[in-house]
């Protein structure tokens, strides 16, 4: 090849290149994949709930039980077909279904109910003893995840996900036992249920955390921060301060780490009401106000990252 004609080609391929970067789409950017918590309406009926999971920006539902929320015994009073039956009508489906009272051994009945009515993931405390030494961390863990198989392996078979809370006076808690977590599981139906407000005292950690486990360890996310309102009446406005935006957490880092590692599980806005099982605000519509509210402020950090 003369070196005009060599000239004549690289000239055609740098175009050729320029053409296909202006034609190809930009890549999709980030957003949260949020549900709605029922909890958050204490004893409303499912009814009034529903319209308000498009209202709130969600893809659907988190189904909670008593103590929290009567919804999923509402579900097991009018029947799964009748229940199945009132999600299609709404088009909502309830993506998740938290079941704490079952436990992390105990979710197998519910897989079935959660596959008919079109869910995804199962959320559930673990086990364990609380406050374990570091030391003991890892096998207990391994414990743990190979207990958890024939659950795990279930919920695969039904097309589910387990997502085990980090609560607190439990094995998974502590940043060892979340960083444990991450190393040594590898099954693909089981992951963490992400609770920062229970991270409270080591918040500047929780990127980190966020990190090390991955998007393939985090298919549940709450946005809840800690507050004494959880626990204790106070004033409405101070327990409140549980949602974000509304209380002292800056959550930029932590939305850039969700973001840096391309989180794609669900997010959920969330706080306890004091007592537990009554509604955060006296209507749904105030309950769907405050909701948007927070869920504006995480956006807003999604931005600045």
């Amino acid at each position: 090849m003369d070196r005009r004609t060599a000239l004549k080609t690289l000239a055609g391929s740098a175009l050729g290149g320029i053409a296909s970067a202006q034609t190809t789409p930009p890549a999709a950017s980030f957003t949260f994949r949020y549900v709605l918590a029922s909890a958050m309406y204490g004893n409303i009926k499912l009814a009034e709930i529903v319209p308000q999971v498009r209202k709130t920006g969600s893809l659907g539902l988190d189904l909670w039980g008593k103590p929290h929320g009567t919804q999923r015994e509402e579900v097991d009073a009018m029947g799964l077909d009748a229940a199945a039956a009132l999600f299609e009508q709404a088009e909502v489906k309830p993506l998740v279904s938290t079941r704490y009272p079952l436990g992390c051994f105990g979710l197998q009945p519910e897989m079935p109910v959660l596959k008919r009515l079109g869910g995804k993931i199962l959320v559930c405390g673990s086990s364990g003893p609380k406050d374990a030494p570091v030391a003991e961390i890892p096998a207990l863990m391994k414990d743990f995840l190979e207990k958890m198989k024939p659950h795990a392996d279930a919920a695969s078979a039904h097309g589910l996900v387990i997502a085990i809370e980090n609560h607190s006076n439990q094995l998974l808690s502590s940043p060892e036992s979340i960083l444990e977590f991450a190393r040594q599981n590898t099954h693909p139906a089981l992951g963490v249920a992400f609770a920062p407000h229970h991270l409270h005292a080591v918040t500047a950690q929780i990127p980190a955390l966020i990190r090390a486990l991955g998007k393939k360890n985090l298919p549940f996310f709450y946005f809840q921060e800690h507050g004494i309102g959880a626990k204790e009446k106070v004033a409405k406005e101070v327990e409140l301060e549980q949602l974000p935006g509304r209380g002292s957490l800056d959550y930029t880092p932590i939305v850039g780490a969700l973001k840096e590692i391309g989180f794609d599980g669900y997010a959920e806005i969330f706080m306890h009401p004091t007592p537990r099982g009554v509604p955060i605000l006296p209507t749904a519509t105030e309950i769907t106000d405050a909701i948007n509210e927070s869920r504006d402020y995480i956006e807003k950090c999604l931005s600045r990252v």
